[in-house]
């Protein structure tokens, strides 16, 4: 198609249903990470990136159901640490189960995704906030490994260089099972960010201030399951 002619002055009438945000679901799947219990969410779009991520989880050992924009999420017998290659390379969210899975497991082990090379695109952002909260991390072959400390993550003062939806998000969700007070600064404010701290806060987190340039994660020992509905597409 070359060109589009529209014709003005018709009245419009009528009315569609705007699906949940893709950009909110993907941060929440991957926050059930770090539950042993249920995680439902309802209003979850049916996009390629949401049946990636589901994949990316399926090989770790997760347990979902996904029917009519509900999906049901369990992470009680995950076996592998190590994501799948050829999944994380379409999908630079994938990026985001480094977080939790460090946070929880302690352990992690990530390619670059989505042909990412650190300095060309704000994955750093994510290595450096880890490696202030304790974690070793090693760049080799493409992947990201990564350690916590034996006691697991500590809270740190995470101060972003530039803003970064993905960063803010992974750091909230390795902050709510680290030891201590986590502050992070220049921090995104999208509406996502508000989704997911939401989310969290409903599986047992605390976390103050999504929404603004400065949020604050107070660790907890666990979290639990909870029922949330994805925010609407913007």
């Amino acid at each position: 198609m070359d060109k589009l002619i529209i014709t003005g002055k018709h009245k419009i009438k009528g009315s569609i249903k705007i699906h949940g945000s893709k950009n909110a679901a993907l941060p929440i799947i991957v926050a059930s990470l770090l539950s042993n219990k249920n995680l439902t969410l309802t209003n979850v779009p049916q996009v390629d990136d949401i049946n990636n991520m589901i994949k990316l989880l399926k090989g770790y050992g997760s347990i979902l159901k996904f029917k009519k924009n509900s999906l049901i999420i369990n992470n009680k017998n995950l076996k592998n640490i190590s994501a799948d290659y050829d999944i994380v390379r379409k999908m630079r969210a994938s990026i985001l189960v480094l977080g939790p899975l460090l946070a929880k497991y302690r352990i992690a082990k990530v390619s670059l995704p989505g042909g990412c090379s650190i300095g060309t695109r704000p994955v750093d952002l994510h290595i450096n906030a880890f490696q202030k909260m304790g974690a070793s991390i090693l760049l080799k072959d493409g992947y990201i490994e990564a350690k916590a400390p034996n006691k697991g993550l500590y809270g740190a003062d995470i101060s972003f260089p530039k803003i970064s939806v993905g960063a803010t998000e992974n750091v909230i969700m390795a902050a709510s099972l680290a030891n201590g007070r986590t502050r992070i600064l220049n921090a995104a404010k999208e509406p996502e960010i508000i989704d997911l701290a939401n989310c969290l806060i409903r599986m047992g987190a605390s976390i103050k201030g999504a929404g603004n340039s400065e949020i604050i994660i107070d660790g907890v020992k666990d979290l639990e399951g909870c029922t949330h509905k994805v925010i609407p597409d913007r």
